[in-house]
């Protein structure tokens, strides 16, 4: 009889993707959460995977041989978290459970960083498919190329994005400290997580734990202009570094291994030639925009050639790749509009994005409407970030939720373009129905940032633009 494990949480993106990849390994598999939303709850049935509502203890009855307890909503006082500590049954965290049952024998390819983690995470995982090794992988978000967010696998690559926020309520280190990868990309590195992060420091001294857990014949592959990957690599690293960027490492480390991946860029600002060493390996043309995504792709095409993927395949792979749900995903078009459902949760995210399609669109309307959900944002810690980062835009709505504990107002009123607040989602929308169709030729680009639900705005206001449309 097949060991049941109970997870704890479910309903998050690590948590479900965990789940399902225990039932493809013939664990017994069922869970609960407070609510459980589509398209999880949806993955979680297709996968035959029994899941509760609400955290009764008596849904641990018989008690499971192990229970899997996630992060989010999941303190001390939770009734099932005490009653699992009252009982003495046997528990461990997500990330510590993937480590231990699904990654520990297979080469962990990981994806770190502030931002890009889903879309670098994607893009290594569509290359590692093309070149036919059926790579295992846990991503935390949808890719468009794959039907779904984990898998197993049955080749020895195995693709994780590699989350820096803490590990449980018992456990306040990073995930990733969990993952031991031999190939590690780091994206960038930036203050986020106001909630468990004191400063920028500690987050350096966790991703210095996570340079403490690779091999030296693996890899990592770090920004060349990122002063504070560079402060961690400083603080220790025993595996070879190659550099992602335009320019040469402006503090490079004695394990520098002389690989600089660089792009230079043809005709418009969907195609770029990829360099190594400045010499070109091939081209990409895809429908992807700005500047961080090409540097997603030279971290990706690099993470896989250390897999032992020829550049060409890895090129080939990526001017097939169609991107992730919520990364600009297009959710609506007409003659003369365009809305966009983007995840940023950053001022650095917005900031990039926004330029991106701006570079791509440069005579275009830009409204950018932004709900500053996350918790760093929402306690108001990157305020000064906020006032500039619309800047490649023409207009800044910001949407005032609940959690929101310091004043948007004063942020309109500094903000380096037109900007307003709003805190009612019909209205949002009316307001922006009501806006006069663009002159000529030019489009009008609504973009939505949030790393949340948002309020429902999405499905409302595709359908207010679609009824107006008919009119």
């Amino acid at each position: 009889m097949s060991k049941h494990l109970y997870f704890l949480g479910i309903g998050g993106t690590l948590m479900g993707s965990l789940a399902q990849l225990a039932k493809q390994m013939g664990f017994g598999v069922s869970g609960s959460d407070g609510a459980i939303y589509a398209p999880m709850s949806d993955q979680l049935q297709q996968a035959g995977i029994t899941t509760f509502e609400g955290f009764d203890p008596s849904q641990l009855e018989p008690a499971p041989d192990e229970i899997i307890i996630g992060n989010a909503g999941l303190p001390r006082g939770n009734e099932a978290v005490e009653y699992i500590l009252e009982r003495n049954l046997n528990y461990t965290s997500g990330a510590e459970w993937l480590g231990r049952e699904v990654m520990r024998d297979r080469w962990v390819l990981a994806v770190a960083g502030t931002h890009g983690k889903t879309t670098t995470a994607s893009m290594l995982t569509w290359i590692l498919d093309q070149a036919g090794l059926n790579p295992g992988y846990l991503i935390g978000g949808a890719p468009n190329n794959f039907p779904h967010s984990a898998r197993l696998g049955d080749g020895p690559f195995f693709v994780v994005e590699a989350d820096e926020y803490d590990t449980s309520y018992f456990d306040r280190r990073s995930k990733f400290v969990h993952y031991r990868p031999r190939t590690l990309i780091i994206n960038n590195l930036e203050y986020d997580h106001a909630d468990i992060f004191d400063d920028v420091s500690a987050i350096q001294a966790q991703f210095h734990l996570l340079l403490r857990t690779i091999p030296s014949g693996g890899l990592v592959l770090a920004p060349s202009e990122s002063d504070y990957v560079s402060e961690v690599l400083h603080m220790g690293c025993w595996s070879p570094v190659a550099r992602i960027g335009d320019k040469p490492p402006r503090k490079p480390v004695d394990q520098d291994n002389g690989e600089h991946w660089s792009i230079k860029q043809t005709g418009n600002s969907s195609a770029f030639e990829v360099l190594l060493n400045n010499k070109s390996l091939g081209s990409i043309s895809w429908s992807l925009k700005g500047a961080h995504n090409r540097s997603n792709a030279l971290n990706a095409i690099a993470a896989s050639r250390h897999a032992g993927v020829p550049v060409d395949i890895a090129i080939a792979a990526l001017n097939d790749f169609s991107g992730v749900k919520r990364r600009m995903e297009v959710i609506y078009e007409d003659a003369h509009t365009t809305i966009y459902d983007d995840f940023a949760h950053h001022p650095t995210a917005i900031r990039t994005t926004l330029q991106g399609l701006r570079d791509h669109a440069s005579a275009d309307e830009i409204i950018a409407i932004i709900e500053p959900r996350t918790h760093t944002m929402s306690l108001g810690a990157l305020q000064g970030e906020l006032v500039t980062c619309c800047a490649a835009a023409d207009q800044v709505i910001w949407f005032r939720g609940n959690n929101i504990k310091w004043d948007l107002h004063q942020l309109a009123s500094n903000s380096v373009i037109d900007a307003r607040v709003e805190d009612d989602i019909k209205t949002l929308i009316k307001n922006l129905l009501a806006l006069p169709t663009p002159s000529g030729e030019r489009r009008r680009h609504l973009v939505i940032m949030s790393n949340g639900a948002f309020g429902g705005i999405y499905k409302e206001i595709t359908a207010q633009f679609r009824a107006q449309a008919k009119t």
